[in-house]
């Protein structure tokens, strides 16, 4: 049976997504009804578990980027509403996978599904999502499309391994923290945005420039993830503020709080993030040890720098109603508060 796939209200998000919004409303109708086409299987598991998901709401940020990027650059056929699909498609793998390497319990404020079926089914129903995804990239027919999208699953999955190879490892850098979020999170937003230019053909300096835009997109976007861990309003977010922290996530308020630290605020952070043993009050310590060293701040401040990148990526395009619902984009990233 059809359902509707529910967007979060304009309203809920800010006024910043409304541009977006308006511009892909048609295409985002045809979307839903093309992922409740794939997301069907005889295995009666694999549709209850994906729209466990799928259904659970979300800006469909990735797949709007996709659809804008493509009207951007002058696309008229219909290639761009599958590449979209395919895209989130991508994405709702990609979180049912986090989910169990990172051991997550809840995600917007729901039972994740590993928690439901357990890490198996939540995994195999992964590479499903990714497969139909795939399915429908060949299905566009565009093979540099085919080659980008390629590239970014690679680099997804090498993400999760590094930002396995870093969990509770309190020496991790910030660079190296940037290393894991560009393939963890930019790497799709860079794919997603690209598609529009490789869909029409657009010359290189184009391509790169959307490539370039939902890359530094997609470092803002996380980086205000991880300090709204921190900082933000739990009934807001969909989940508990510290999730990070309880996780023993390496996130930048983390590291800097920990390289800006004395010795014994560190023993504090390997302690509680190392060794896992987290007592009563060491969130709300870990918060005014952030609060004290600037480190929430400091995260916003690169969120808002590679902001400011994103939005010069854009400055070869020339004025268009296309062109600011992107730059509107950047706004809500940097200053939405769930």
């Amino acid at each position: 049976m059809g359902r509707v796939i529910p967007l979060e209200d304009p309203r809920e998000t800010g006024q910043k997504l409304e541009p977006l919004l308006e511009l892909v409303a048609d295409d985002l109708e045809a979307i839903n009804r093309i992922i409740l086409d794939k997301a069907v299987s005889d295995v009666e598991m694999i549709p209850e578990l994906a729209h466990h998901l799928i259904d659970s709401g979300g800006k469909r940020l990735r797949p709007m980027l996709a659809l804008a990027c493509a009207k951007l650059c002058g696309y008229t056929g219909n290639g761009h509403v599958r590449t979209a699909s395919a895209v989130e498609f991508m994405h709702t793998a990609t979180l049912l996978h986090d989910d169990v390497v990172d051991e997550s319990a809840t995600r917007r404020g729901r039972k994740t599904a590993r928690m439901i079926w357990g890490n198996q089914a939540s995994v195999l129903v992964g590479d499903f999502l990714l497969g139909q995804a795939f399915k429908m990239f060949v299905d566009v027919g565009s093979l540099p499309v085919l080659r980008i999208m390629s590239n970014a699953a690679a680099t997804i999955a090498e993400g999760e391994v590094m930002q396995l190879a870093a969990a509770k490892n309190t020496s991790t850098t910030e660079d190296d923290y940037l290393a894991i979020i560009n393939a963890k999170t930019a790497a799709l937003f860079s794919a997603a945005a690209e598609s529009g230019a490789a869909l029409t053909q657009r010359p290189p300096e184009e391509q790169s420039a959307l490539r370039s835009y939902g890359k530094n997109l997609g470092l803002a976007f996380q980086l205000v993830d991880d300090a709204l861990d921190y900082a933000g309003d739990s009934s807001r977010l969909g989940k508990s503020v510290g999730d990070d922290f309880r996780e023993g996530k390496i996130t930048l308020p983390v590291i800097l709080s920990f390289r800006r630290g004395s010795s014994e605020e560190r023993q504090f952070w390997n302690r509680t993030i190392a060794d896992g043993d987290i007592s009563d009050g060491d969130l709300e310590q870990a918060i005014g040890l952030m609060r004290k060293h600037k480190a929430i701040e400091a995260t916003f401040e690169r969120a808002r720098s590679y902001g400011a990148i994103a939005r010069d990526a854009l400055a070869i395009f020339p004025d268009s109603r296309e062109k600011d619902a992107l730059e509107q984009v950047i706004a809500f990233c940097i200053g939405r508060s769930h």
